[in-house]
């Protein structure tokens, strides 16, 4: 690890690189983006084929996703790694839970493959520092030279976390597929002066704390890895008595992270956003991402597969960064209804399911909706009280819903809630309705 490297990053991260305006932030991407491009044109056979016959303005290139990515793993990437290499190395490590070897000085990564598609990722020893600088920079509470203990809880381990290690800095991997006891003894030694977990796991913590099981005060706690759902949000908040933060981290990227009011501000230092909006007038996008910092694995106008919805009022805490109010999910998992008198399908977003469940009853603590068919959707719920007012008024909601979208009414069914957590990543809003039933003709 180039730890001048890190300590630059850092540095320029949290103290030198500041914007006066939007217009500011654009003219920066824009200079970044074009010797970036200079370089991958010239070293990554796809993107040099790719925009052949494109004027090179980027905003205006073609877009790319996880799909074409995968397809074409051994011609994007500069650095001559194949996709079948670098997934066997991947895969022996997620056995082996040795999450150390590299193919040459490069790191190897998996995702969890949560859209169904499993996608690899590269970086390099220089790429690792820049990453570290930036992310130390973003997260840690106080400077660089206070002792930290930090617990992430991954369901794989990786070169890149670990390259946030100092002699003032000890990173603690807590690997998702070990059993809760050794967890529980593990934080109730190390007593963490940071949390990092997906937030189910965080939750679960939490109860440990609320039930004397573990005595720990950590200065942050940061939710990674699924959506943080408000329900969890407010536990967490509540047991620990702090703001609860959140990182926007994937297999693309560093992508956002909370300021001191736990408001999600995309990182547009190192990266542009560009939306494609799925409802403009709510703020709701899809975004296309450029990473102007990583050459190994280049990503130019990128589509994550995500939903966002950005934020309608500017931030207390004065940054110019994109602010998200919330990250809503997948767009796999938006919902679908039918119009009660064209029969075209219309979506229903996340937050909108989310909130139909979160305003029906007050006692709710724990919940997961499944549709499983444009007209079936079953629920699971947890309340402080066992009452059957619960079930009745979540389905009020929800009815209320596609009667004011003109849909035509769904079956809902209750189940018992019985998810546990696990080394999955969990989701509280999901769609299961196959692709192709998704988008037929009614």
């Amino acid at each position: 690890m180039n730890k001048l490297l890190l300590l630059k990053q850092y540095i320029l991260s949290k103290y030198l690189r500041r914007f006066e305006s939007r217009k500011t932030i654009q003219v920066y991407q824009n200079k970044k983006i074009e010797k970036h491009l200079a370089f991958v044109l010239t070293h990554s056979p796809f993107y040099r084929n790719y925009y052949q016959d494109h004027q090179l303005e980027w905003e205006s290139l073609p877009v790319i996703s996880k799909r074409e990515m995968m397809e074409h793993f051994d011609e994007i990437n500069t650095v001559g790694i194949s996709k079948e290499e670098a997934f066997q190395l991947a895969v022996k490590a997620e056995k082996s839970r040795d999450f150390s070897p590299k193919i040459n000085t490069v790191s190897i990564g998996l995702s969890s493959g949560t859209s169904g598609n499993r996608g690899l990722f590269l970086v390099s020893e220089k790429e690792s520092a820049m990453w570290a600088g930036e992310v130390l920079a973003k997260l840690l509470p106080g400077s660089l030279m206070k002792e930290q203990k930090i617990a992430f809880f991954l369901r794989a381990n990786n070169n890149l976390y670990e390259s946030t290690k100092s002699r003032k800095i000890s990173f603690h991997f807590f690997d998702l597929v070990e059993d809760l006891k050794t967890h529980q003894n593990r934080l109730h030694e190390l007593k963490p002066t940071i949390i990092i977990a997906p937030p189910s796991m965080l939750r679960m913590i939490a109860e440990w704390k609320e039930n004397n099981i573990i005595d720990i005060t950590p200065k942050k706690i940061i939710s990674v890895a699924e959506v943080l759902e408000d329900v969890d949000k407010a536990f967490i908040e509540e047991i620990f008595q702090q703001t609860l933060h959140q990182v926007y981290q994937a297999t693309e990227g560093f992508l956002a992270t909370t300021c001191s009011h736990g408001v999600l501000h995309m990182n547009e230092d190192i990266i542009a956003i560009q939306k494609e909006y799925l409802d403009e007038e709510k703020g709701i996008f899809v975004p296309i991402i450029t990473d102007f910092t990583r050459r190994t694995q280049p990503l130019i106008r990128y589509r994550l597969n995500d939903v966002l919805i950005e934020r309608q009022t500017p931030c207390p805490c004065g940054s110019l960064f994109l602010a998200l109010e919330r990250i809503d999910g997948r767009c796999d998992d938006i919902f679908y209804g039918v119009h009660e008198q064209t029969g075209e399908q219309h979506m229903l977003f996340p937050d909108f399911i989310r909130r139909a469940v979160m305003l029906s009853y007050e006692d709710i603590l724990e919940y997961k909706v499944t549709q499983k068919d444009l007209f079936l959707i079953d629920i699971k719920l947890k309340v402080k009280n066992e009452n059957s007012m619960a079930e009745a008024k979540v389905k009020q909601e929800l009815e209320k819903l596609w009667k004011e979208k003109l849909l035509v009414l769904p079956q809902i069914t209750f189940t018992k809630y019985d998810l546990i957590t696990s080394e999955r990543k969990r989701k509280r809003i999901e769609n299961v309705i196959k692709e192709k039933a998704k988008h037929e003709t009614i």
